[in-house]
C-alpha cells in the first residue's frame, strides 16, 4: 500500500509510532518506508515533535513512600515463596503433578513481579491521580494543534535529516525544528529560502539559534514552491534579492499534505 495516497492512515501510523504502540513487523515496515519516502519520514517527525512537546508540559511527580514499601513487600514475598518451594523440592520425593504446581508458583511469582513493576511505572508518571482527566487534557492539546498543510524535511549533504519545517496557513506560521546536531557560530546566521520553479530563491527569514522557532509567512510564499533550502550567512542574514551568498547546508522537497 502507498501510504502517501492515504494521508489519514499515514497520520495514524505516525502517531502510533511516536507513542510506541506500533510494534513488531508493522513498526519495522513503517520505519523502512520512512527511510525511503520523505512524506512518511516527515509525518513521523511531526508526531515525534508533538509527543515530545506534550511530555515537556507534564509536571514530574515522585511516588509516595508507601508505594515503594508495597513493592518491597511483593518482592520479598516472591523471594520467600521461591525459597520455600526450593526447600520442599529438595527434601520431598517427586510426585505426579509436582511440575504443574511448580509451574503455577512460577507464573504467580512472575505475575507479582510484573504487577509491581507496572504499578511503580504508572505511579511514577503520575497517572494514579486521575487518568481520565489526563487523557482529556492530552486530547485537548492535540485538538489545538496547528493545521499543518505543508511539510519539508531538510537534509544535509549526507542525506541526514537536519531540519523539520511545517507551515500552518491558517495562522501564517512556519515552524522550524532542528533535528540534527548542527550549530552555527555566533557570528553566523542560518537563512531559510524558498526555491520556486522559476526565478531566483526568495528569503523566508533568518533563523535564531533556538532548536524550535517560528517565522511569519503567507501561503503565497510557499504555494507551488517545490523545495526549501537553508544557507549559512553573515550574522543577521542577507537581503532576499541577493540570494544565498554562503554555502547551502540543508535542502529538501516541500510537500503539501493531501486533505
Amino acid at each position: 500500500m502507498n501510504l502517501i495516497q492515504h494521508p489519514e492512515l499515514l497520520d495514524k501510523l505516525a502517531a502510533a509510532h511516536a507513542l510506541g504502540t506500533l510494534r513488531g513487523g508493522a513498526r519495522r515496515r513503517f520505519e523502512a518506508m520512512a527511510r525511503e519516502q520523505a512524506p512518511v519520514r516527515a509525518a513521523a517527525l511531526v508526531w515525534q515533535s508533538r509527543v515530545a512537546s506534550m511530555n515537556e508540559l507534564q509536571t514530574p511527580q515522585q511516588p509516595a513512600p508507601a508505594v515503594w514499601t508495597r513493592i518491597e513487600n511483593l518482592v520479598q514475598g516472591e523471594s520467600q515463596q521461591q525459597a520455600m518451594a526450593a526447600a520442599r523440592s529438595a527434601t520431598a520425593k517427586p510426585q505426579p503433578g509436582d511440575w504443574l504446581r511448580s509451574l503455577a508458583l512460577w507464573r504467580g511469582a512472575t505475575a507479582a513481579g510484573a504487577l509491581a513493576t507496572v504499578f511503580a511505572l504508572v505511579t511514577a508518571v503520575g497517572l494514579r491521580d486521575n487518568l481520565g482527566a489526563q487523557i482529556n487534557e492530552l486530547q485537548a492539546q492535540l485538538s489545538a494543534t496547528p493545521q499543518i498543510e505543508y511539510v519539508a524535511v531538510l537534509n544535509d549533504d549526507q542525506a541526514s535529516a537536519s531540519m523539520l519545517v511545517t507551515f500552518d496557513p491558517k495562522n501564517g506560521k512556519l515552524t522550524l525544528q532542528r533535528v540534527g546536531g548542527f550549530q552555527e557560530a555566533s557570528d553566523k546566521s542560518l537563512q531559510l529560502w524558498a526555491l520556486p520553479p522559476s526565478g531566483g530563491p526568495r528569503s523566508l527569514g533568518v533563523l535564531s539559534q533556538e532548536r524550535l522557532l517560528q517565522l511569519t509567512a503567507g501561503e503565497g510564499d510557499v504555494r507551488e514552491v517545490p523545495a526549501l533550502a537553508i544557507s549559512l550567512e553573515p550574522k543577521g542574514g542577507v537581503p532576499s534579492e541577493r540570494g544565498p551568498t554562503g554555502p547551502v547546508l540543508f535542502k529538501g522537497a516541500l510537500i503539501q499534505k493531501m486533505i
